[in-house]
């Protein structure tokens, strides 16, 4: 399967992650996560595939998240209902997300592209 990179292209941690896949060579599939943010489903696929905590998928540092107080609002909002309000707005989707289906990083971090990508 083709290695999806979803991205923000303004986004300094995007930049940076981008960079390092093309140093290595790796091949990806280039999705903008605002002009085509992925579908409810197609985030509940990536989220029960990457073994990750759904609130760890919020971008809790975006000016969105805190703007409708998320921080206290997630804790009681159902999986269905955090879900929806992710795939509503790519901007509250924490970014970059690698995935090929089966693995996947969520940001950059140099190791875990390392052990993941490389």
């Amino acid at each position: 399967m083709t290695i999806k990179f979803i991205q923000y292209p303004k986004c300094t941690t995007c930049k940076k992650a981008q960079k390092w896949l093309d140093e290595q060579g790796v091949d990806y599939e280039n999705i903008h996560i605002v002009e085509q943010t992925p579908s409810k489903e197609e985030l509940k696929a990536i989220y029960e595939a990457s073994g990750v905590p759904l609130k760890k998928f919020f971008n809790t540092s975006g000016m969105k998240y805190r703007e409708l107080g998320l921080k206290d609002k997630l804790p009681t909002m159902s999986e269905d209902e955090q879900l929806e309000l992710l795939a509503s707005d790519g901007m509250l989707i924490k970014r970059p997300i690698v995935t090929d289906g089966k693995k996947l990083t969520l940001g950059f971090k140099e190791s875990d592209f390392l052990e993941t990508w490389k």
